[in-house]
């Protein structure tokens, strides 16, 4: 009886209270409101697709109790934001109470038309009305106009529909038709490009959700200039037979990467799966691309049986900011020149069960800072990793042909930056040629004697590539950089631009980058 009392002391005391709320009297705003923010970028968005919520808080400094009048959108009820005040929705507000030396948050939200729109960057602003004046605080958004490729079913959706179905010719007709299985091995929903969507141009950019199959025997052509954006769980897959290729120029670059657009998502890694060239893709071309914030930037598997051409060749082009690892190559045939992998969970290059790799005035940087790097930057094995009935490992060597790298920097943030997996079974042929690798472990292995000029002939072990800004996957190099004029200039003949279209042939250094001087922070600040 006691705790039955104490609780209805409670109850009282609280609905007193709250009439107490209901009922406080109050004086109408003078228009002295202070405000988080004056301005509030919601970044950019898609046409038609909500944004994220942005949140400005209201205060009153005051030692007074008031009302603010109204608050309204300056658009009024044809804006395309969304407002939410202390947690009622609407566009206009009446007498909202601010207590005395108390706030209160405003939430706002945009869908935009892009078609309905002048100017892609579409202005606002919130108005908060007093009997003395107004004050507001700015509202800026850039829309993006796009194409959306997706499936009509999502993955839940189609996973239901398959639990249903008993038959197994009838679960296997569906698996096929509506899903396939994603880089982690789970069974996702697919979306196969039709004829009209094998080539992707510049006028508007694509945002892709779920796996984007480009089928056999069908190549996607991606102009210069275009710019993909994939949603949480997508991935571009280029099936047996079929090919990619991405034109971008020095002065027009293909960006592609996850489409949370908010600057706070700018460098979060795994946003989306990846491109996956899969077994038997043909003839993949990739030039003046920059890919980041994936799970894996590329998976490129096994070598193609009907074509002497590398499955890939890229040049020119970057990897950043991966979850996993920037380029996975499975027995693969790679020709790369002028890459650029940079920080990556795992690593930046990985190579596993053999293949064929040549790589070119290429840079490999890994300076992973979110979390512990278990990896290294490198990453090379000719052993090809699998189950049995028992789910114990086996591994069954496959021939590594050639792994050659010239003028390449291999460096990062852990002490060793380059690791071999060899099977003695099969053949494991590396060479590494005026590279800058950093290695500061001691290791009897003979894969690992660096003065072995057959192995690592001209290298420069553990020197110092002084990069601008390794935070920011910026590997630019400086004047103090001890690659400088250290590069084979045969292999520099072959590529006589750098990444970003300097001439290298007379003193090429090592790496994607020919050296500059570095600003000052005076110099900056004029």
């Amino acid at each position: 009886m006691r705790n039955l009392y104490s609780i209805l002391v409670i109850f009282c005391l609280i609905a007193f209270s709250i009439s107490c709320r209901k009922d406080f009297s109050t004086i109408e705003s003078t228009g002295n409101l202070t405000f988080s923010r004056d301005t509030i970028f919601l970044d950019t968005i898609f046409t038609n697709i909500s944004s994220s919520t942005y949140a400005l808080k209201v205060y009153n400094k005051s030692n007074k109790d008031i009302h603010i009048p109204s608050i309204n959108l300056g658009r009024g009820d044809n804006s395309f934001y969304r407002l939410n005040v202390d947690g009622i929705p609407g566009k206009s507000f009446e007498n909202t109470p601010l207590l005395a030396k108390d706030s209160l948050y405003v939430l706002i939200e945009a869908t935009i038309d892009f078609d309905l729109l002048s100017d892609p960057i579409y202005k606002d602003s919130i108005v908060f009305h007093s009997g003395e004046k107004l004050q507001d605080v700015k509202l800026i958004t850039t829309v993006k106009d796009a194409h959306f490729i997706y499936s009509d079913l999502t993955t839940a959706q189609l996973k239901k529909i398959r639990d249903t179905i008993t038959d197994p010719v009838r679960k296997l007709a569906h698996f096929t038709s509506f899903e396939t299985t994603d880089i982690y091995g789970d069974t996702v929903a697919k979306r196969v490009l039709t004829n009209s969507e094998l080539h992707f141009t510049n006028a508007k950019s694509y945002s892709l959700y779920n796996y984007c199959i480009v089928p056999e025997n069908k190549t996607l052509v991606i102009d210069a200039g275009a710019q993909l954006f994939f949603h949480d769980k997508a991935a571009l897959i280029i099936e047996k037979n079929a090919t990619i290729q991405i034109n971008g120029t020095l002065d027009n670059k293909v960006t592609i990467e996850g489409n949370r657009l908010e600057f706070d998502f700018s460098e979060t890694a795994g946003q989306w799966d990846g491109i996956w060239l899969k077994p038997e893709s043909k003839e993949n071309t990739i030039a003046h691309t920059r890919i980041k914030n994936a799970a894996v930037g590329i998976i490129c598997d096994s070598i193609s049986t009907s074509s002497a051409e590398p499955t890939l060749t890229i040049k020119n082009s970057e990897i950043y900011n991966t979850s996993v690892v920037g380029l996975l190559a499975s027995e693969s045939y790679i020709k790369a020149e002028n890459l650029v992998i940079g920080n990556s969970r795992q690593g930046s290059l990985s190579i596993t069960n053999g293949g064929s790799y040549e790589f070119n005035h290429c840079t490999f940087a890994n300076y992973w800072s979110d979390g512990v790097r278990r990896f290294e930057t490198v990453q090379i094995s000719n052993n090809e990793f699998d189950l049995d009935e028992e789910d114990n490992p086996v591994y069954r060597a496959k021939d590594l042909t050639k792994a050659n790298f010239t003028n390449c920097i291999i460096t990062g943030n852990n002490s060793r930056e380059i690791e071999f997996f060899k099977n003695e079974t099969a053949v494991f042929s590396v060479l590494f040629e005026n590279c800058l690798l950093k290695y500061n472990s001691s290791n009897e292995d003979p894969l690992y004697d660096f003065t072995d000029e057959t192995l690592y002939p001209g290298i420069l072990l553990n020197g110092e590539p002084n990069f601008r800004d390794t935070s920011s996957n910026d590997f630019i190099m400086g004047e103090e950089s001890e690659a400088i004029n250290k590069g084979k200039v045969e292999n520099a003949l072959r590529t006589p631009l750098d990444i970003l279209g300097i001439d290298r042939t007379l003193a090429p250094d090592i790496g994607a980058y020919q050296h500059i001087i570095f600003e000052t922070e005076e110099e900056i600040e004029e």
